[in-house]
């Protein structure tokens, strides 16, 4: 059945499908990142998440190293 329904998908219908579950895995996240560190503000926060989704290596290489201090801590 579902795949049914995805063959009746345009692209952009299938595009937009996928943007749509992506932003909502990528956000389901958050809220284990503020229960563990509640202290955290917004720019932390994103930055624990990034470094989650990209791996230690590439959020080194984009974001440079981890100045956030360790988990449930401010530097």
């Amino acid at each position: 059945m579902f795949l049914d329904l995805q063959r009746k998908m345009s692209p952009s219908e299938k595009l937009q499908r996928t943007l749509e579950w992506s932003a909502m895995i990528g956000s389901s996240g958050k809220p284990a990142c503020v229960n563990a560190t509640p202290n955290a503000d917004e720019r932390e926060l994103f930055l624990r998440m990034a470094r989650q989704n990209l791996g230690p290596e590439l959020f080194r290489k984009v974001y440079g190293e981890d100045d956030y201090g360790s988990p449930g801590q401010r530097s």
